[in-house]
Order: structure tokens, then C-alpha cells, then sequence
């Protein structure tokens, strides 16, 4: 048992009869470089950590949380929840998680060589992929960042009620933007590389991406308007299953923020589509054993074949929405817990990017997105948002595209999708990438 654990088991214990007491306890830090013009631009170190108690008593909450482990502060802390819990609004669905029989899966996601990383070796990996941007091409003029950034992370939770729970992980990503200039014209893209480690990070990957998407925009015109098929580039899907991840939450629902509501058991895609959350895969960025109220995290299936067949849930909404918790607690020690999705992913086909092209006599490949989050409606799925790509024309890659937006709704384009990519891969955020073909999306240019 950690330190942290005994700490929020510690707490927990001081509860009074006919109280409910959960202690959530973090520690954590991360390192941020960033390379600029073969300099160090910016290093910052940060350590974090806290504790967060909640009290539930009368059917009422109340929450306090402090940035220290010292017990005379957390004696305070806890007095202060106490407090506020006797202000808070009766409700008769609130109350803590308890042991629902879930065993914890057994995953390696923290790696004890990251912790000792160091610092000069970080610098140097910067340095290095800022170089091997530059080098890439020689139409690459620039760099608008090259950074490395890592954390560690430890979380503990305990109650009265029964729940014991810790985790432990790192990650770590190389990040590069590369500035491509042709005939006066300067493009920008993107690459990087996620791992659980810094020796497990590839700089050449990171800066050939970054160089190939920068490149591969120059000489980019406005498109006129049409509908047409359209292939999204795998970081362009991760975004838009961030939001679908949103709207597949029992909050959003009973919110009423989520187009989905009341449609559970209906096909609400193609049949190409099976979306899951599994933050029990250790190939996640975001895997964790335990959510944020302690339970074991799970495989929980979204859609399955088109057909909608989860939402996930806290212990709070599940109860409202009468079913029971899927182990989706998301939260710091300094909030209370809501819920989301934590690694959203589709199931894989079996063909690459280029085979999907190949299929397409006339269509784009969206390479990337512009204000995509405040462009889609949760509730309506209307979505419009700014776009750049590449053209499509007789199964290869035309002329670049740019200053046009991509115009749909999430429901009819999770029911025109035509193929699923096998280029799955992890993204530096709680939700994976893949190519996805989707038809009838309109282009609105010139």
C-alpha cells in the first residue's frame, strides 16, 4: 500500500455516524521544453499535490480540498466540507461509490526510467527534433515549436463506503509545428510521438509528419463549393470522437446536451462503426486503473455495429438514470466528480490511408480542423467548421485546399461513413486516430 493510499484511508476514517467520507489524494509533476532557433525557448517543472474530501450527509454534499498532506490542514479541510455540506441542496441520489465487484485490471503504465529521466537529456531531445524538422525538407524555413513534454502521476481514493483504489502512470510526447515557405507562401503542420517513456519516443517520425503536413499544403487554393466524399485524417477523427465521447455521457444526457438521449438500442450509425472506451488499454495515452471515485475502470462498448449501447456513468448519474456506474469518474482533487470518457477509440479496418483513397474518384482528405469544439451543436449535431486538405481525384491526391469550411451533422455522418481505416494510433489526448471515409459532406469555398 503507497503512502497516498494510507493518507486517504487516514481521512476516510474520521467520519461520524450517518456520514459518508471520500479522500482523494494526487501527487504528481511534469516538464515542459521548448526549442526555438537551436535554443532552449522555455523549461518549466511543475509538482503538484492535494487532497480533495467530500462529505455527504441528509442527502446533502459538501467538498474542500487543500494543496498539502499535512493532517492538521486536512483536519481543517475536512471541517470545511462538513461545513458546506450543511448549505448544500437535499438530493436523494447523492451518494459515494461502494465496491460493485469490478476487479481492477493489472496494467505497466508507469515506468520508473521516465521518473529519472534527465532534465539535460529532455533539453537535448528538443534540440534534436527541432533539427531533424529543419532538415526534413528544404522547403522547411521554420519551426513554430519543437517541444518535449512528460508527467508523472500518482491518485488515490478511499471512502467509508468501501473503496480503495490507486494508479500510478506516465506519458510523455515529442510535439513539432513546421513553417513550409514556396513562392511566398507559408504553410504550417503538425507531428509527434506519445509513449509511456522518453526512450520510447521516435524524433524522426515526429519531424517527417510535421514536415509532410507543412510541405503538402503549399500552393493551396480555395475549392468552390460542392458535396463530395470526404477522408478524415486520423488527428482530425480523434477530435470529432472527443465530442462524440461527450455527448455519449449520462450527464450530457440527462443535461439534455446530448443528441443521443433516449435513443439507447437504436442504430444510430453504419454498421462500419464500433466505438468503445477502454482506458484499461495500455496503449491509451489516458489509461488508468481506477476513475475518479475509486472504481475499476472497464471496457465500456458505445455502439457496437451502428447500434447505440452505452452511456457512461458516474455513481451520481447512474443512480438518476437507474442503472449502474461504468466506472467514468473523471476529476482532480480540487473538484467533485463528473463524467466523461477517458479513451475513446473505433475498431480498425483492414485498409491504409492510401488504400482508402484509392477507392475515391473525387473527394478530400481533411488534414486538419479549425475551432471544431464551439463549431458543433451537442445537442442538434449540426456542426460547421474550417478546414485544409488535399483534393482527391481519380484515387490519388490532387491539388491543396485551404480557406473553406466542411459542413454536416454528426448524426448523418456517423451513418455515411463508407470505410474505416487500419492506421489506428494513440494521440496525446483521451481519444484515439483513424482514417474515415465519410460521404456527403459538404465543401463550402468560393
Amino acid at each position: 500500500m503507497s503512502e497516498l493510499l494510507q493518507l486517504v484511508e487516514r481521512v476516510a476514517g474520521w467520519a461520524n455516524d450517518g456520514e459518508q467520507i471520500e479522500a482523494v489524494g494526487v501527487r504528481g509533476g511534469d516538464t515542459e521544453v521548448r526549442a526555438y532557433d537551436g535554443e532552449v525557448e522555455s523549461l518549466s517543472s511543475a509538482q503538484t499535490q492535494g487532497v480533495g474530501i467530500r462529505v455527504i450527509a441528509d442527502q446533502r454534499q459538501g467538498f474542500a480540498y487543500a494543496g498539502t498532506f499535512d493532517i492538521d490542514v486536512l483536519e481543517e479541510t475536512l471541517a470545511e466540507a462538513r461545513d458546506n455540506a450543511t448549505f448544500g441542496t437535499p438530493d436523494e441520489f447523492l451518494g459515494l461509490a461502494e465496491p460493485d465487484g469490478v476487479a481492477p485490471a493489472e496494467l505497466d503504465l508507469f515506468d520508473p526510467e521516465a521518473s529519472r529521466f534527465p532534465t539535460d537529456r529532455k533539453v537535448d531531445m528538443a534540440l534534436a527534433l527541432e533539427r531533424a524538422v529543419l532538415a526534413a525538407d528544404p522547403r522547411i524555413t521554420g519551426i513554430e515549436s519543437a517541444e518535449f513534454v512528460d508527467s508523472e502521476s500518482e491518485s488515490a481514493v478511499a471512502t467509508n463506503t468501501g473503496i480503495r483504489a490507486q494508479s500510478r502512470e506516465t506519458n510523455c510526447y515529442l510535439s513539432a509545428s513546421a513553417l513550409a515557405e514556396e513562392s511566398g507562401e507559408t504553410q504550417t503542420g503538425f507531428g509527434f510521438s506519445v509513449g509511456r517513456s522518453p526512450e520510447g519516443l521516435d524524433i524522426d517520425r515526429a519531424a517527417a509528419d510535421a514536415a509532410e503536413r507543412a510541405t503538402r499544403l503549399l500552393g493551396a487554393v480555395k475549392p468552390s463549393t460542392e458535396r463530395l466524399t470526404v477522408v478524415f485524417d486520423p488527428f482530425v477523427t480523434a477530435q470529432f470522437l472527443g465530442i462524440l465521447g461527450f455527448t455519449l455521457s449520462g450527464e450530457a444526457v440527462l443535461k439534455g446536451r446530448s443528441m443521443f438521449a433516449d435513443r439507447l438500442g437504436e442504430e444510430v450509425a453504419s454498421p462500419l462503426i464500433t466505438l468503445t472506451d477502454d482506458p484499461t488499454n495500455v496503449q491509451a495515452f489516458t489509461a488508468t486503473t481506477s476513475d475518479g471515485e475509486g472504481l475499476a475502470t472497464r471496457r465500456n462498448p458505445l455502439i457496437e455495429a451502428g447500434r447505440l449501447s452505452t452511456f457512461v456513468h458516474n455513481t451520481y448519474t447512474a443512480r438518476r438514470s437507474g442503472t449502474i456506474s461504468t466506472g467514468s469518474a473523471v476529476r482532480g482533487y480540487s473538484s467533485t466528480p463528473t463524467v466523461g470518457t477517458m479513451a475513446v477509440s473505433l475498431s480498425p479496418g483492414d485498409r491504409s490511408q492510401a488504400e482508402l483513397i484509392a477507392d475515391i474518384d473525387n473527394g478530400l482528405l481533411v488534414q486538419g480542423v479549425a475551432g471544431l469544439h464551439s463549431g458543433v451543436n451537442p445537442v442538434s449535431g449540426d456542426f460547421s467548421t474550417g478546414a485544409e486538405g488535399v483534393r482527391i481525384r481519380n484515387g490519388a491526391v490532387a491539388e491543396p485546399v485551404r480557406e473553406f469550411t466542411i459542413a454536416s451533422t454528426i448524426q448523418r455522418m456517423l451513418h455515411d461513413v463508407q470505410a474505416v481505416g487500419s492506421d489506428l494510433e494513440w494521440l496525446p489526448m483521451a481519444a484515439s486516430g483513424v482514417s474515415l471515409v465519410v460521404s456527403d459532406i459538404t465543401m463550402s469555398g468560393s
